[in-house]
């Protein structure tokens, strides 16, 4: 019987050698690469913290026992969580690995003179014979032909060796190295590519703001309305800028009949200044035209209008004075909107309704909104009194009026009826809770600041990647050699000839291409001969 073998066991390092091999093996990189794809999908299809707080929360209300086993998990933090920030710096980590060993045997192989001429040309896939004249008819020895041939695949692109020595000298070439500095081009790149997205992820910001005609925003963590900040933000490294929204312009079409009302153009002009010190300057934002500031860009993504509004309470004094937001809830600007007056005395008030900018009636005789300029702009309301639950530390969205520890004033059902403003007009409201007047409207805009370092960063090194592939992709790795035999025949005669062969490593289907090209450019330096009888 076979006695069974004693194998070493690999001992601590060696299983930490063993784990680096296949850690910086290209099949784990690419693994990894697709594992990293797999796993941003959670991130698209559960709701994330970093993006929208709120529903997150709401899910885990709705949904309390599979939201908390996904928030154990962390799919509510996909892209900050430890299973996913592992996978990229596995990837980062495989893909330094994979480079490094390449660029140091490239390196070596760009010194190392190309292979020795094989013993048999004629065996190579690529071959011929060129028979020339004899170095007593030429007056040039056979060592001088090779040092020509070298020169001439020089001009081919060749890496060339002249070899003198022995009774057939010959020369070496190889051309294609740009072939594997391609290929390490692209795999840099992707590292670089990996360690720019990082960068910018932990040192940029994005946050979001409602700008009404006339206020200026000041680049502040308080003048944002949300704003979701970089794993290594400082709120020092945010600079003093400040915009000034002067008026914003919508292009309406009124020439087409299936399109009539449709906007066609916004345009946000604006006031700069790049410090409190510097001079204003008069700049626009336009849809995919964002303002570019101090680094940061400052994207057009919504408009409305904001109705001037003031509030005045039971006691005859102002809750409430300036422009609300109202939200555009179809392509007539008809538009939702909520006032909230908590200083309001003795009860809080709440009004919620709609802003019709040109108000008409139709045929079942509710008011509508007609064309989306303010031709004929008209608030309508209903009213609340009570407490608005804004005093219980209980974050509220500013959009929604919660009215159920509210009691109602005005309402269609109720006699007192709804709130009907037009521009200018003052409306009493019932049992002397107070007033509100309709004073003017305004337009706003809603812009994305986004500062991101690793814009440009991401755009060289995605561009390096393509150029990287490209080229290691349609540059082909050749190997030439030539070599020039001189014999003499029965008769005494000298007989020179020069043998070719080429080799490709890997696929190459213009090798054949390239061969008539070498015969061509060596018969034209060295005409063939026919000797008589042969």
């Amino acid at each position: 019987m076979k006695k069974d073998v004693a194998v070493p066991a690999l001992g601590f390092l060696g299983m930490v050698r063993w784990a680096w091999t296949q850690l910086t093996s290209m099949r784990t990189a690419l693994f990894l690469l697709l594992l990293l794809a797999v796993a941003a999908v959670p991130g698209s299809l559960f709701p994330q913290r970093s993006v929208n707080p709120e529903q997150v929360t709401t899910y885990l209300t709705n949904k309390p026992t599979a939201g908390e086993w996904l928030d154990r998990f962390q799919l509510f933090d996909v892209y900050s969580s430890v299973w996913f920030s592992a996978i990229y710096l596995l990837l980062f980590i495989s893909l330094i690995g994979c480079i490094l060993p390449r660029v140091k045997k490239h390196a070596k192989a760009l010194r190392t003179p190309p292979p020795r001429t094989p013993s048999r040309l004629n065996r190579l896939p690529q071959n011929g014979t060129i028979q020339i004249q004899s170095a007593s008819e030429s007056g040039l020895s056979d060592g001088q032909i090779v040092e020509q041939a070298a020169k001439l695949l020089k001009k081919r692109g060749y890496r060339s060796e002249a070899r003198l020595e022995g009774t057939s000298p010959s020369v070496g070439a190889e051309r294609g190295y740009v072939r594997e500095i391609g290929n390490l081009l692209f795999h840099i790149s992707l590292v670089g590519l990996l360690a720019s997205v990082g960068i910018g992820g932990a040192f940029g910001y994005n946050g979001q703001r409602v700008l009404v005609e006339g206020e200026t925003f000041v680049n502040s963590l308080v003048s944002y309305d949300s704003f979701k900040p970089g794993t290594m933000f400082k709120e020092d490294s945010l600079d003093p800028y400040s915009v000034k929204l002067d008026k914003f312009n919508i292009t309406f079409d009124r020439e087409s009949t299936t399109h009539f009302g449709q906007p066609i153009d916004f345009t946000a002009e604006v006031e700069t200044r790049r410090s409190p010190d510097a001079e204003p300057q008069k700049e626009t934002i336009r849809v995919n035209h964002p303002l570019r500031i101090d680094g940061a860009d400052m994207y057009l993504v919504g408009n409305g209008y904001a109705p001037v509004v003031t509030v005045k309470d039971g006691d005859g004094n102002v809750a409430f004075s300036g422009p609300v937001t109202a939200v555009p809830q179809d392509g007539m600007y008809t538009s939702l909107m909520v006032i909230k007056a908590p200083d309001a005395k003795p009860d809080q008030l709440g009004f919620q309704g709609f802003l019709l900018p040109t108000a008409v009636t139709d045929e079942t005789g509710f008011a509508v909104s007609g064309d989306p300029n303010a031709i004929n702009p008209q608030l309508q309301l209903n009213s609340y009194y009570g407490n608005l639950g804004l005093d219980d530390g209980q974050p509220q969205n500013v959009y929604v009026l919660e009215t159920d520890e509210l009691k109602e004033l005005n309402n269609r059902s109720l006699d007192a009826g709804g709130i009907v403003l037009g521009a200018g007009q003052t409306y009493e409201l019932p049992d002397g809770k107070g007033s509100i007047s309709f004073d003017g409207l305004k337009r706003f805009i809603g812009v994305d600041i986004a500062y991101d370092p690793s814009k440009r960063p991401v755009g060289i090194f995605a561009a390096l990647a393509l150029l990287g592939l490209a080229i290691s992709l349609f540059t082909a790795r050749r190997r030439a050699w030539v070599k020039v035999k001189t014999s003499v025949d029965g008769s005494g005669h000298e007989e020179r000839i020069i043998e070719y062969g080429l080799l490709a490593r890997g696929e190459d289907h213009g090798l054949e291409s390239e061969a008539k090209e070498l015969r061509k450019l060596l018969e034209q330096q060295w005409p063939a001969v026919e000797r008589a009888g042969v």
